[in-house]
């Protein structure tokens, strides 16, 4: 069952000004430790980042509260698989949020999808419970964990 999807559009040029103005106040306050070394190492930092920002804006939508309702920009991050698969993670209050909206007898899993091509990066993120028990190919935070 779905409970809930959000999309983001997000300017790589926007980023990329901002990057440059802010510097590490910015990078500090929106992107985990583990989001900034992987931008930093890409040959498209800004592209990287603006990927990141897109996952995040579409998380917030996709539990239904946008970046309100004391979810922070941290709460949501995007690590790979090795294979380069995105996977969100969400803690503090965005993972309260998911847990209250998870039905009982079922798991929540995060699926993320990013993409780019310049001037845009977006990113679609979509919410599955899936009853508890069940198993399939598809990563979640706890299995990425074991894979990683």
């Amino acid at each position: 069952m779905i409970l809930g999807i959000g999309t983001d559009l997000c300017n790589i040029e926007r980023i990329a000004s901002t990057l440059e103005r802010f510097g590490d106040r910015f990078r500090n306050r929106v992107f985990t430790e583990i989001e900034q070394a992987k931008a930093e190492r890409r040959a498209d930092t800004p592209g990287t980042y603006a990927k990141r920002w897109a996952a995040k804006e579409a998380c917030s939508k996709a539990l239904g509260t946008g970046l309100r309702m004391g979810i922070a920009w941290k709460d949501m991050s995007v690590t790979n698989l090795r294979t380069g698969q995105p996977v969100m993670h969400v803690t503090g209050w965005a993972a309260e949020r998911l847990e209250a909206m998870t039905p009982a007898g079922f798991e929540a899993v995060v699926h993320v999808t990013l993409t780019d091509d310049h001037p845009w990066a977006q990113a679609f993120v979509l919410i599955e419970a899936r009853p508890l028990g069940e198993t399939n190919d598809i990563p979640t935070p706890e299995t990425t964990r074991r894979l990683a």
